[in-house]
Order: C-alpha cells, then sequence, then structure tokens
C-alpha cells in the first residue's frame, strides 16, 4: 500500500473573502471584466489585437487608393458604418467579409494578413521593455561605468 504523506506546503487555511464593494462590482460590470484578476492581466498584455491591426492595414490601403468608405462599402456589399468599424478595429470581421472588402479594394486576402504580420512585427519591435532597462541600469551601475544621478534612466528599444 502507498503512504498517505502529503508532500508540499503545508495547506494554508482558507480565509474568507470579504465580499466587493458594490462601486467595484459596478465597475467590473460596466468595463467587461469579469474580475479584478482579469483588469490586472489585461494591463500587464500589450499586444495589439489582430482586428486592430487588419483595420489599421483596410484603412491604410484605402486611403493610398483614394477611394472613400462609401464606394468600398458599396462593392463589398457591407454597410458603411460596419465597413468604419472593422477599420477602426471595433468589430472581428469574418473571414467572407474581409474577402469581400479585400476584393472591393482589388488586394488579396494573403496580402492583407501578410501585411498585418509584418504591422504586428513592426509594433513588437518597438516594445520599450523596462524591466531589462532597469537590468542593464543595475549592471551599469555595479560595473565600471561612470556614476549616474539617481534619478537616470536607461531605455533599450529593439529596432
Amino acid at each position: 500500500m502507498s503512504d498517505p504523506t502529503v508532500i508540499g506546503p503545508p495547506a494554508v487555511p482558507c480565509q474568507p473573502r470579504e465580499p466587493a464593494r458594490r462601486s467595484e462590482r459596478m465597475a467590473a460590470v460596466g468595463s467587461g471584466e469579469s474580475s479584478p484578476r482579469a483588469s490586472s492581466a489585461r494591463d500587464q498584455r500589450s499586444r495589439p489585437l489582430l482586428r486592430t491591426t487588419l483595420g489599421d492595414v483596410l484603412r491604410r490601403t484605402r486611403r493610398e487608393q483614394g477611394r472613400t468608405l462609401a464606394d468600398v462599402a458599396r462593392v463589398a456589399k457591407v454597410s458603411m458604418p460596419y465597413l468604419s468599424e472593422v477599420e477602426r478595429g471595433r468589430k472581428e470581421a469574418s473571414s467572407e467579409v474581409l474577402a469581400a472588402i479585400c476584393d472591393a479594394l482589388r488586394i488579396e486576402l494573403s496580402d492583407l494578413l501578410v501585411e498585418a504580420g509584418r504591422d504586428l512585427v513592426d509594433r513588437r519591435a518597438l516594445v520599450v521593455r523596462l524591466d531589462v532597462a532597469r537590468l542593464e541600469a543595475v549592471r551599469d551601475f555595479r560595473g565600471s561605468s561612470p556614476a549616474r544621478g539617481s534619478g537616470d534612466a536607461q531605455c533599450l528599444l529593439a529596432a
């Protein structure tokens, strides 16, 4: 028979959670958050949404062609307000709608996706990693670098 000994940290007694105040619950509901934990997870990630990037590329392409929202919406057989929301990243268009918009703009869907991918890579390269900058500043401070003031900061950009 196996030994019933439990391995791991000692059990911590559960503490009853205090109920959230009404104002906190309403703020979470009003913002679409499911919990305070969800909001902190959302704050920590700064990745752009695919729908926003696709919308940026569609709008940029339409403007480069000198075309209006009304013109592209009519050819794509979507409403002008809907196309505007897709371009602003407010709506997540289906693959069929994206294909129709691409046809209206006379571009391939694959070209849209490639351009969106390039934009995502470019944005990622511009992200400032403060934790890396802080680590480098500590290394520089401990090394033989010239003295720095306490308010000096160092940022690294990937280009």
